[in-house]
């Protein structure tokens, strides 16, 4: 579907997306749109791990025109999804013309700032503040908390970081418990299913006590996806659903 025969708006993003690989829900795409829909003209929107273009295209159309949007993916076949962490060159370029593709037929492919590089390389790339970062890059713990310390330094104050898969991969949540839990500058706005959003703010020590709480509550819902996990690996689907995996899904996200 072509992006003239595609609706406008929300809606319409989800109609663009509706055949491109990737784990982002509705509910996820709704989050990223209405925090890319908050970012003022000329401002930068910077995503770290693209896959197929899910994401990049929610971004892309829900922001201003003038927004610059960056995505940042080595498309290295590597750290791809589940089960899926060493490089391939060919699986990864394969990735790369997907991801194109897609996004050409999203009618956004020659609005979008490709880096193909890792994500620690790729600094120089991108000049100035962030006023909007994603990250889903590879979900191993010291990787994850390099983006979120290294790339999230960059966010000003008022500006919004979205983690996927928080609550769900180990190692990303063991970086979100080293950096952002107990933080005095990252405010937990929320989450959709794994995707959990902060604005970064300043906060005094009752409102860090606060937030680390919110936080923490969030815990359960991730020994219940590592169980899921467990259930899937030994190929025990009934036990995932019993534990709340959706028929639909083939993983938790």
């Amino acid at each position: 579907m072509s992006a003239v025969e595609t609706s406008s708006g929300f809606e319409g993003a989800l109609e663009a997306v509706a055949g491109v690989e990737g784990w982002l829900s509705d509910d996820q795409a709704r989050r990223l749109w209405d925090a890319a829909g908050r970012v003022q003209a000329g401002g930068r929107i910077v995503e770290i791990g693209s896959f197929r273009g899910r994401s990049t295209i929610v971004l892309r159309r829900a922001s201003l025109p003038t927004v610059e949007v960056v995505a940042i993916d080595p498309h290295a076949g590597s750290d791809r999804g589940p089960q899926e962490i060493d490089a391939e060159a060919g699986r990864g370029g394969r990735d790369f013309e997907t991801f194109h593709a897609n996004l050409a037929r999203a009618g956004v492919d020659d609005k979008i700032l490709h880096v193909r590089e890792m994500s620690d390389a790729a600094h120089a790339a991108v000049e100035g503040p962030i006023d909007l970062l994603y990250v889903d890059g590879a979900h191993r713990y010291a990787p994850a908390r390099n983006d979120i310390r290294d790339w999230g330094a960059r966010v000003p104050e008022g500006g919004a970081m979205l983690v996927h898969d928080s609550y769900n991969a180990v190692g990303v949540t063991l970086a979100q418990l080293r950096l952002l839990v107990f933080s005095g500058q990252w405010r937990y706005v929320g989450r959709a299913r794994s995707l959990a959003e902060y604005r970064r703010e300043r906060l005094g020590p009752g409102a860090r006590v606060t937030d680390a709480l919110r936080q923490l509550g969030g815990m359960p819902w991730f020994v219940r996806n590592c169980l899921i996990k467990v259930a899937m690996v030994a190929r025990l689907r009934p036990v995932a659903r019993a534990l709340g995996l959706p028929d639909e899904d083939d993983w938790p996200y």
